[in-house]
């Protein structure tokens, strides 16, 4: 996976009602984005439109392998994929 430019991995969402209350009780979004470059690459992670962190590594798979690890652990908290959300 070559590009000069952010490559979004994955787009996810917790709907309103099934955040803490510590996350203001609305719709939160998170994603996992590979920057532009490397070795090394560089994922990164956003959460509200805010950078929560980036993090390197050494090869590709390792990075993809880390967002997919990622994202199955917010999958188990109630985060859904974006598209799969039905608003009412």
């Amino acid at each position: 996976m070559a590009s000069a430019a952010p490559t979004v991995l994955w787009r996810l969402c917790k709907p309103p009602g099934n955040s803490r209350p510590s996350e203001g009780g609305g719709q939160a979004h998170a994603r996992a984005v590979i920057l532009p470059g490397g070795p090394p690459y560089t994922l990164a992670f956003f959460a509200n439109a805010a950078m929560d962190r980036a993090e390197n590594y050494d090869t590709m798979d390792l990075a993809l392998f880390r967002a997919d690890e990622i994202k199955r652990s917010l999958a188990d908290d109630g985060w859904v994929e974006e598209s799969d959300l039905v608003i009412w």
